[in-house]
């Protein structure tokens, strides 16, 4: 019976950590690509302090959303059974006490991690760890930046923040080519996440939360997610044609930016933003699969 219950909180802490959402993580094989290879340890390290900090940042949303009740709005009854059980708060296998006290050892071990790393580190990089480290883990809680109109600029800040920490741990330095993908990849976090506020509009509004979705007109909120995605092809070209990256750069990344048209087409064009940003998280991971094979064919470091 004991070792039941074990499986079960095991199981159901993985769930509240969103274990199973590693397209963040994706941030540190890419920043291994953009250094030749090295600092592979320093790197890992750097990895289990991320999971741990997402972890913490993933748990206190899941407690302020069951707290005012935009979980139960966009997670309701009627939701699909496998749906509702990535909030285990909700379906009471575990309690707000509970998930604090993990976000809290979660926040303090992966700042820990991140902070030994960042002492041997330039002084850009250490600021950028605290600043990723502190705006994580008041996303939804503290000063609750997701619901103050900051969630967009986080989602695409954060992933950019991991490539150009991942980087300045091993090198200390940054070049064109690692500016422009981190912030390719921090793009990809991003144009999932405006379709997810798009459906959880309704939701997200009832509890004060000031997203795009939230704020802007319908019309807007396209328009928007148009232009963000009209941003991203626009970087890769004009990167290309800088000569950033090897000349191929653009034809490397067309696969992506294919899904990408794909995305905007079936969440702006027909509506369907749920299936849109399932597309999302296929294009961000072909892009990194992309950005990594530029680098390790073209030669990043």
């Amino acid at each position: 019976m004991t070792t039941a219950l074990t499986r079960a909180d095991f199981g159901a802490y993985a769930r509240l950590a969103k274990l199973d959402v590693w397209d963040y993580y994706l941030a540190l094989p890419l920043a291994w690509t953009l250094v030749g290879g090295r600092g592979t340890g320093t790197l890992l390290l750097f990895g289990v302090g991320t999971v741990l900090v997402v972890a913490a940042s993933v748990a206190l949303d899941d407690v302020t959303g069951h707290r005012d009740g935009s979980d139960a709005a966009n997670y309701g009854p009627d939701a699909p059974a496998r749906r509702l059980a990535r909030k285990p708060l909700l379906t009471g296998e575990l309690t707000d006490a509970q998930a604090i006290r993990f976000a809290c050892g979660c926040a303090l071990a992966g700042g820990a991690v991140w902070l030994l790393l960042g002492l041997g580190a330039p002084l850009w990089t250490l600021v950028l760890l605290l600043v990723c480290l502190l705006s994580s883990v008041q996303y939804s809680w503290g000063l609750r930046i997701s619901y103050r109109g900051g969630q967009e600029v986080f989602l695409a800040g954060f992933g950019i923040g991991l490539v150009l920490c991942g980087v300045g741990l091993v090198t200390g330095e940054l070049t064109p080519l690692v500016v422009v993908e981190a912030v390719l990849f921090g793009l990809g976090p991003l144009l999932f996440g405006v379709y997810s506020n798009t459906a959880d509009a309704a939701g997200d509004a009832a509890v004060g939360r000031r997203t795009v979705a939230v704020l802007a007109s319908p019309a807007g909120n396209r328009a928007f997610i148009t232009g963000l995605s009209l941003a991203e092809v626009a970087l890769v070209v004009f990167a290309a044609g800088l000569g950033v990256g090897p000349w191929w750069f653009a034809l490397a990344l067309l696969p992506a930016m294919a899904v990408r048209v794909a995305q905007l087409r079936r969440g702006v064009g027909l509506g369907d933003v749920l299936r849109a940003r399932k597309l999302g998280l296929l294009a961000h991971r072909v892009t990194v699969v992309s950005l990594i094979a530029v680098n390790l064919l073209g030669g990043a470091a």
